[in-house]
């Protein structure tokens, strides 16, 4: 099979399109014909070696699929000619053919592409963990998102609404990023120079009631001044590159959190856990309360560059890799 390969810690520029042998399916597990991949920052970061998980050299770049079930265990909830999105976790994505446990495994709704169903576990699951889990989303609250054009941050714009959000504020820094978020469903856009006097006056100086970050730096300070009273701001990432400090009697002012939001770590440490979310977010899709993904596509042959595409963050979207 045809797959996406790092056999060298060198960065994104490192992959190669090899062919090797078809995975072995594990026990109990399920067989995925692959028609998409989706690409995550974390791929970014393996492809250097600094990921907190470390696959064995050389492995198969990506961690969630979407395709054709070929094999399944008996009595599964999926059987072989399901349409399904699937996590694969530590790399074996990016490849013709993968395999992964069977609670991995979700039903693909049929208005949803195989494109599409690449970029929706990884993001997706993130946000819907955030904004339930961790942020204790209650219903009218405001959320404000930075990096609102990259793949986090649309899948926000898209589900906060559905989870109970009465308004969105998008934060983005280029003018072309804000017809994106704008697309994607953001009540209100503001431009990252001068942002926190705009969401101040957005809100009549109270402030958000959440503010999802996956991308660090330094605008976290200005992050916890946005908030109001009782505020939480979520800790999702560092796309930005610096990951930064807080002053906790800032934290005092006015009764705010500084949340850690690691959906794989949650998920991984409690065993049914993304089940829970997609007996809820499924539902959400298949009735259209949820727009799907829209992903920038590459093809495999360019494996490398959608990888890099999130490391120079030059993505705008969810970046998902066709295989057929």
């Amino acid at each position: 099979m045809r797959a996406a390969q790092v056999s060298k810690l060198e960065g994104p520029e490192a992959i190669e399109i090899v062919d090797i042998p078809e995975p072995e399916p594990l026990p109990g597990g399920v067989v995925i014909d692959v028609h998409a991949a989706g690409v995550a920052f974390p791929d970014v970061l393996m492809t250097r070696g600094l990921y907190q998980m470390k696959p064995e050299m050389p492995f198969v770049v990506g961690g969630e699929v979407a395709g054709v079930v070929r094999e399944a265990p008996a009595g599964s909830h999926v059987k072989p000619g399901d349409r399904v999105c699937a996590l694969t976790l530590l790399g074996n994505a990016m490849a013709e053919v993968a395999t992964t446990r069977a609670e991995m495994v979700f039903g693909l709704p049929d208005n949803i592409s195989f494109e599409a169903g690449a970029g929706i576990l990884f993001n997706d699951m993130t946000v819907h963990f955030c904004l339930r889990n961790r942020g204790r989303l209650a219903e009218g609250e405001t959320v404000l998102v930075h990096g609102a054009a990259g793949g986090i941050g649309t899948s926000t714009l898209r589900m906060a609404a559905a989870l109970g959000a009465g308004r969105v504020i998008a934060v983005v820094s280029t003018e072309a990023k804000a017809e994106i978020a704008r697309a994607q469903g953001a009540t209100d856009v503001v431009l990252t120079d001068g942002w926190l006097d705009r969401v101040k006056e957005l809100t009549g100086s109270r402030g958000v009631d959440i503010v999802l970050d996956p991308v660090g730096g330094d605008r976290f300070t200005d992050s916890i001044r946005s908030l109001a009273r009782g505020g939480r701001l979520l800790v999702v990432g560092f796309t930005g590159g610096d990951i930064p400090t807080v002053k906790v009697n800032r934290l005092l002012l006015k009764n705010v959190e500084v949340v850690g939001a690691g959906w794989g770590e949650w998920m991984l440490s409690h065993p049914g856990y993304l089940t829970e979310q997609w007996a809820e977010v499924g539902p959400l899709f298949e009735a259209g309360k949820i727009a799907p993904p829209q992903p920038v596509l590459f093809p495999l042959e360019q494996a490398a560059q959608a990888v890099a595409a999130l490391e120079n963050r030059a993505a705008t979207g969810k970046v998902v890799v066709t295989l057929r």
